[in-house]
């Protein structure tokens, strides 16, 4: 925040990382071969690492980001759920599926679904989360039993560095996790070396990375950009909704791709919710506070670039209109003062392309229908949250939403709920995190297993045809498909 070198890290070049991967996939056979349960001790480790390391490891994460103190502990929290989360439930994710043979010429077969974790997984992670970005994807990859090769944003790579240096000196685990450090080119090198591809980040090197994994036949998960859009109705429990509002939109400085963003309030409360929010936001306490003071609320901007779009985003709205009711302006350091803006309307880039700053526009809307509509008359579609005490209104609108979560009555929360899938529609991405078990296996490949009950000398099919056996079998196949007796039967219909 007040522009000092904090620290270091040297970066890879592309020949330095094939050799980094080279490692990994050499390690990984004996990882796999240890089992969910062996892996799980290995992480649990970790965890104790994290939680004898806190205080240093998120004094790292506020220095490199200018966070507020309470911004950057929530980071050790998302870590913490995430493993103890993947290991409680790994053995039960990746246990073999048994499945019941279809039809009856295969009732002598036993089948299962078995997996297999991709050997060597990339991982690539913007700068908005040090710790709890790459900590999000690294341990499910990891509890699958792949190695993951992880690149942190050149913007932010200290705390993630130091925590794979953790992992790999202090705790003594196997050699299966890596940080490769570096701009785009390394980034790309990641992509052009691994197996698989977990990226978060922006649409644009989203899609070139989606480019470059279809050109190599490997799979890949995109969470990109957000703009996601709060929907407010009349009967909504007003102070709720608006301390949901601030929360929402301000969390980490706005830097959040799931933050509120834009919020669609009906006419009837739209006065009272816009005057509950805009004080609570004029209140807020900015500032990157003492470690462990939780002195103020929300930090600081994490590059000068990001500070420009939101201050760019801003002037354009009140070029077209918009009124800022309290912030507005730039402050000291990569700092904005949280805003919020009303008299908005789609022409404007607030509306439309994403702040990722601390910004609230605030629109008025006729109805339910309207909100909806404008909602998702978007390029985005990642997070949302609707705001009603009708649960029925709520579960009908929720369907109309086009976006991968609604959150009823809360704003982010759907984010971080492990169970069930966070993921984007439209430009917001491609594929998952989370969602229970397939958080875990996104990173595996699936096996098919047939296994014969009974080894007869020869099967039905097999050479050489006979005649009599062939008509054996098509009349055995229309008398246990057929859905009547005449086709049963093999009897022509009568003209």
């Amino acid at each position: 925040m007040d522009g000092r070198e904090v620290g270091e890290v040297p970066a890879f070049g592309a020949d330095e990382i094939a050799t980094v991967c080279d490692d990994l996939r050499r390690a990984q056979p004996q990882w796999e071969a240890l089992g969910p349960r062996g892996r799980s001790e290995h992480l649990l480790r970790w965890l104790d690492w994290l939680l004898d390391n806190e205080r240093r490891l998120l004094e790292l994460v506020q220095q490199e980001t200018g966070k507020s103190w309470a911004d950057a502990s929530l980071e050790m929290s998302v870590a913490l759920d995430v493993i103890n989360y993947f290991t409680a439930n790994a053995e039960g994710f990746l246990a073999d599926r048994k499945v019941k043979p279809a039809g009856a010429a295969n009732a002598v077969r036993r089948l299962r679904v078995q997996v297999r974790p991709h050997q060597l997984v990339g991982l690539i992670t913007p700068w908005n989360g040090p710790l709890a970005g790459p900590m999000m994807d690294a341990v499910g990859a990891l509890v699958a039993g792949a190695a993951v090769v992880s690149k942190p944003s050149e913007v932010t790579p200290l705390t993630w560095t130091e925590v794979v240096r953790g992992w790999r000196e202090d705790i003594g685990a196997p050699p299966v996790l890596a940080a490769v450090n570096g701009d785009q080119e390394a980034g790309a090198a990641v992509v052009d070396q691994v197996d698989m591809v977990m990226f978060t980040g922006s649409v644009r090197t989203g899609r070139a990375i989606a480019v470059r994994c279809a050109e190599r036949l490997i799979p890949c998960s995109l969470e990109l950009g957000g703009k996601d859009a709060m929907i407010v109705l009349a009967d909504a429990d007003l102070d709720r909704a608006a301390g949901a509002a601030v929360w929402g939109g301000m969390t980490n400085a706005g830097q959040a791709c799931v933050g509120v963003e834009r919020v669609y309030v009906e006419a009837p409360v739209y006065d009272d919710f816009v005057a509950l929010v805009t004080s609570r936001v004029a209140a807020l306490r900015q500032g990157m506070d003492a470690p462990g003071s939780f002195a103020t609320d929300i930090g600081a901007m994490v590059t000068p670039a990001q500070t420009d779009i939101v201050e760019e985003h801003v002037k354009d709205a009140v070029a077209k209109g918009a009124r800022v009711l309290t912030g507005g302006q730039r402050r000291p350091g990569n700092g904005f003062a949280p805003t919020v803006l009303v008299d908005v309307d789609h022409s404007m880039r607030c509306m439309r392309e994403e702040t990722f700053g601390p910004t609230l526009a605030i629109m008025r809307v006729a109805d339910e229908n309207e909100a909806v509509a404008l909602a998702n008359d978007s390029d985005y579609g990642l997070s949302s949250s609707l705001w009603t005490r009708n649960r029925r209104k709520a579960e009908q609108l929720s369907r109309r939403i086009e976006a991968g979560s609604v959150s009823v009555n809360n704003a982010l929360v759907a984010t971080f709920q492990m169970p069930i899938p966070m993921g984007g529609w439209k430009n917001s991405g491609l594929g998952t995190r989370f969602g229970g078990a397939a958080g875990v296996l996104k990173y595996c490949r699936q096996q098919s297993v047939v296994e014969e009950r009974f080894a007869l000398k020869s099967e039905p099919l097999w050479y050489p045809v006979a005649p009599w056996r062939s008509r054996l079998m098509g009349r055995a196949v229309r008398l246990l498909g057929a859905h009547d007796w005449r086709r049963r039967l093999g009897r022509t219909p009568r003209n």
